[in-house]
């Protein structure tokens, strides 16, 4: 069956990836983001295309209501949008974290207040959330990152048990390393922050990790999860959670089973 669509952070990477998959599988999809102009080719595709500042109200509200005017509803919201600050806590400032918090959050918190009156109007919905398995563990320097996304897990398992009387299902999407540009935007600005002083060394350490695992072609093509999403669009009865991608599953299961000093001492080993 055709759905109405909205997906975030559609410019790039896994959520372009998302977008192209449900286009060719028949559904309506407004690819929303800042950068207009790099979705022209989920337009070319059969989609929509719409300018999106999650942390805008009148953006969002704008948005929301562009689709509602034009289709009278909206099926599935996938909350993509993201990014990541690496830095030590002590160097990050306060407005940084804030924003970080802004865009992960609370600007994903707002566009699904607003989505959810219409599908609880129809009386069915699918949101679905696209967290890490950096919300189910924890790398160094990535304090403000990892707030937002273990945030992130715990919303949305309220918000699942809030809405289920009412049709609407919540899942989560959990995505392992995936080939994007998430290490070359976070990198510059975490040795900016912490490339001298006392977390120098370290922050060296990360960045060189992160170098080293893109020129060895780490990571997972977004296709892998775009196959998660599809499956969650889908299925009759979702999971509240899917995850995969390089690393995601044996990450998180060391992560639960072995403890927090062994967990320390294998990320520190790998950082």
């Amino acid at each position: 069956m055709q759905q109405i669509i909205l997906i975030t952070g559609a410019s790039s990477g896994m959520g372009k990836a998302f977008a192209k998959r449900l286009i060719n599988e028949g559904h309506i999809v407004y690819g929303a983001a800042r950068r207009v102009d790099q979705m022209q080719d989920l337009v070319q595709a059969g989609g929509r295309s719409i300018a999106l500042d999650v942390t805008d109200d009148e953006s969002i509200s704008a948005a929301v209501e562009r689709i509602i005017d034009e289709q009278g509803r909206i099926d599935v919201l996938i909350n993509n949008a993201g990014y990541a600050i690496y830095g030590s806590v002590e160097e990050t400032s306060i407005a940084d974290a804030r924003r970080q918090f802004e865009v992960n959050i609370f600007g994903l918190g707002r566009i699904t207040q607003l989505v959810i009156p219409h599908m609880r109007k129809a009386g069915k919905g699918r949101i679905i959330n696209i967290s890490s398995m950096g919300g189910k563990m924890y790398t160094p320097l990535g304090a403000w990152y990892h707030a937002t996304k273990h945030a992130l897990e715990g919303w949305s398992d309220c918000l699942r048990l809030e809405l289920k009387p009412f049709g609407i299902d919540v899942v989560i999407i959990e995505p392992g390393i995936i080939k994007t540009e998430f290490a070359d935007v976070m990198s510059g600005p975490m040795l900016q922050r912490s490339g001298v002083g006392p977390y120098g060394e370290l922050a060296r350490r990360v960045a060189k990790g992160a170098e080293n695992g893109k020129a060895g072609g780490q990571g997972s093509a977004p296709d892998v999860i775009a196959a998660l999403v599809s499956n969650a669009v889908h299925a009759r009865k979702p999971r509240t959670r899917y995850a995969g991608g390089f690393l995601a599953k044996p990450v998180m299961w060391l992560r639960i089973y072995l403890g927090d000093r062994f967990f320390d001492r294998m990320i520190m080993k790998a950082a």
